[in-house]
């Protein structure tokens, strides 16, 4: 925490604390509409110029009222966070409210508030009341926390008059605000409901609109990474999200409901009636062909399941391969804040099993997405269990996998397994019509279903078809001609991985022909959306956080490419993290059409590049960024196509071996050191500082 203080020659001088705060003061202001040209800022501060602005004024002000009660520290947001620092500046705001509540002293400085009767004994007391019910800081959505937060709030006029404080005024403050008095006499906001809370910001402003969601991070006990430019409904949605993630019944789930699910009832019933078998836990596992909507069905389930039981934890880890399960673990375990879990030495997946299978821990679903083989949770590693004996029990419990696999489904489920089929042409056609938003397809009738047989029916396919007619404003003839006209041996081609492991008809597989459309349409129309695609095909398919992409022209030109993406089911979107997947069919398609193009080799070194530049530092305290870019990592690493000798890819070796490491995994760890050292040697011989570095991290596993 920044704090300011004037030394004995009355210079302004700051000093950073990390712990043992003293006490401090804080002013609450409202920004002049100018900003930065006159308010006294962190640049100011660190250049140690502008005393002559308007906004030092109000420092000035804070000082000596601080120095008044025998405060030497106080803390004003102009100057003590570096607006332009993003990473600072979100840090900062997640921590204001507790700022405030940490002060000794609150100032609100009101500029639009005089006391005439202060300097004019002939003028009546108390006329400044009409002005003060009418500041603009009563209006403001920063000011919320500052008059919520701290104990003591005491209000100043412009010429620096104390006119009272928040306890002599809390009768003409809510009936300003409309806030509880008991809010403001401290009562603890968890006895307020969240709705409650952020209804008393509705008639707020902020200069930057999604401000209107991140003034309330304190008043409703969240935090959250911010995202200028994101606009204030979706800032609000992700708020909501994040709300919802941390409740006393928590709800962990990357997804947001689809509002497009159609049919599936039958399958759902069956989940519903298997689920919560008194005495025993649970084990259901949804198996069927890739693309055909598992994910889809166990993301309805758990919105259904959240509706019927209030009292129930929904959990989600991703299950591809051990990495992601690992990485699933980690993150559930510090999101229950289960107690060490930021311990390095312990298990993550025995604390989740220990924690869960706790009767008093309540009612839960576990959901494991996208399990790809039985083999990561039977084969038992050296020193360590099998990932099955790391599965909770309890009587409250249920575990449900999706799996394209019948024989791990019922590895891990046994007879509880149920088989999705592929949809037949009713369902398909309610499918059409919901993306279509519903449109009136009477005299389309013939040529919708020509199309959906053109599609086998395929549930991807048809939500990429129908986003793509929608958003041109085709008609389904328009399209279904679109289909025809593509190239016979490219659909071939990219179909060749998809056809071996999911369905596939007359050596093509059905999305791929959609996904091609839509391709060159977002390549026409956005090449960084295409360039992003390209990039994501070589890493990991889910969990992409979207600040490991490539930078574009513009914060504005990511943001539109990002859409784009998303509104041709391209990708889905993680609200809560900041983040997206693809679906791995789409993935694939993306990977085949680089081979195609011989793009992919190049697309692999951007990737390496970039996952380099982004790799944090192995400490202990980046654990959950580290963990969160391994699976990145593996991927890239595992294509093939670049050189062993290539320099961003030995330090992406050596970052990801370290991190290993520091993680437990000191086997793994340990072959990629000697797999650094043996190139090393080769390339630059045994005497480089950079081989003498690979043998004494070999020498520490």
């Amino acid at each position: 925490m920044r704090l300011l203080y004037f030394d004995t020659s009355g210079t302004l001088k700051s000093k950073v604390f990390s712990s043992e705060i003293p006490d401090y003061a804080i002013l609450s202001h409202t920004w002049d509409p100018n900003g930065h040209d006159v308010e006294f800022t962190y640049k100011d501060l660190m250049k140690n110029t502008s005393r002559d602005k308007a906004g030092f004024k109000k420092i000035m002000f804070c000082g000596q009222q601080a120095a008044h009660d025998n405060l030497d520290y106080f803390w004003v947001d102009t100057c003590c966070i570096n607006q332009w620092n993003l990473s600072e500046r979100s840090k900062e705001i997640n921590s204001m409210f507790r700022y405030c509540q940490r002060a000794v002293k609150c100032y609100a400085l009101l500029s639009d508030v005089t006391d005439p009767s202060a300097t004019d004994p002939n003028v009546e007391p108390n006329t400044w009341k009409t002005s003060f019910r009418k500041s603009r800081w009563f209006r403001r959505g920063w000011t919320l926390q500052e008059l919520i937060a701290p104990a003591s709030v005491e209000f100043f006029s412009l010429n620096h008059q104390l006119l009272g404080n928040k306890a002599d005024l809390e009768q003409v403050i809510h009936e300003v605000t409309k806030i509880p008095v008991d809010a403001l006499r401290g009562r603890p906001l968890k006895e307020f409901s969240v709705d409650e809370r952020i209804a008393w910001a509705s008639n707020r402003e902020t200069t930057e609109e999604e401000d209107s969601a991140y003034c309330l991070l304190g008043i409703v006990e969240v935090r959250m990474t911010l995202i200028y430019r994101e606009g204030k409904a979706e800032a609000l949605r992700r708020l909501r999200l994040q709300i919802e993630s941390t409740e006393s019944t928590p709800f962990i789930v990357p997804f947001s409901r689809n509002s497009q699910f159609t049919g599936r009832e039958s399958e759902l019933t069956t989940l519903q009636k298997t689920l919560f078998v008194e005495g025993q836990t649970t084990r259901i596992a949804i198996t069927g062909i890739g693309g055909i909507g598992k994910t889809q069905l166990a993301l309805e389930m758990a919105y259904r399941m959240r509706q019927a039981y209030k009292d129930c934890s929904v959990l989600w880890v991703p299950a591809t391969d051990i990495e992601s399960v690992q990485q699933g673990y980690a993150q559930l375990a510090q999101r229950l804040q289960i107690p060490g879990w930021d311990d390095e030495k312990l298990d993550v997946k025995k604390l989740v099993k220990i924690y869960l299978s706790r009767e008093s821990v309540g009612r839960w679903l576990l959901i494991f997405d996208k399990v790809s083989d039985d083999s990561i949770w039977t084969t038992r590693a050296a020193g360590a269990d099998r990932l099955i004996d790391d599965l909770p029990a309890s009587k409250k419990g249920c575990i449900v996998f999706t799996t394209r696999n019948e024989k791990t489904a019922k590895t891990l489920a046994q007879e509880n397994v149920v088989k999705m089929p592929e949809i037949d042409a009713g369902i398909a056609w309610m499918m059409l019509n919901k993306y279509l938003s519903n449109r009136d397809l009477t005299n389309e009738q013939q040529e919708a279903n020509l199309l959906l047989k053109e599609l086998t029916y395929f549930p991807l396919a048809i939500v990429l078809a129908s986003v793509y007619i929608s958003i041109n404003n085709l008609t389904i003839k328009d399209y279904w001609m679109l289909l025809r006209l593509q190239d016979k041996k490219t659909v071939e081609f990219i179909s060749q991985e998809l056809k071996d492991k999911w369905q596939a008809h007359d050596g093509k597989h059905p999305l791929v022909a959609p996904w091609l459309i839509s391709f060159e349409q977002i390549r026409k129309q956005n090449e960084l959306a295409a360039e992003y695609l390209s990039f994501m095909a070589c890493i990991d398919h889910r969990d992409i956080p979207l600040s490991l992409l490539p930078r574009g022209q513009s914060f504005e030109a990511e943001k539109d490419a990002v859409k784009m993406l998303s509104d041709y089911s391209m990708i889905i979107r993680r609200p809560a993290e900041s983040a997206l997947d693809i679906h791995q069919l789409v993935n694939l398609a993306t990977l085949n059409w680089l081979r195609k193009e011989n793009s992919l080799s190049q697309w692999s070194k951007i990737s390496i590049i970039q996952l380099n530049n982004k790799f944090p530092d192995h400490n202990h305290w980046n654990r959950s960024k580290w963990r969160r870019i391994l699976p990145h990592a593996t991927c890239v690493l595992n294509v093939g196509l670049i050189n062993e000798d290539n320099s961003n890819k030995l330090s992406l070796i050596w970052k990801y071996a370290a991190s290993l490491y520091a993680d437990g995994e000191w086997k793994r760890s340990g072959e990629l050191f000697a797999q650094i050292k043996d190139t090393s040697l080769r390339v630059l011989g045994e005497e480089h500082p950079s081989t003498l570095t690979s043998m004494a991290n070999l020498a520490s596993t």
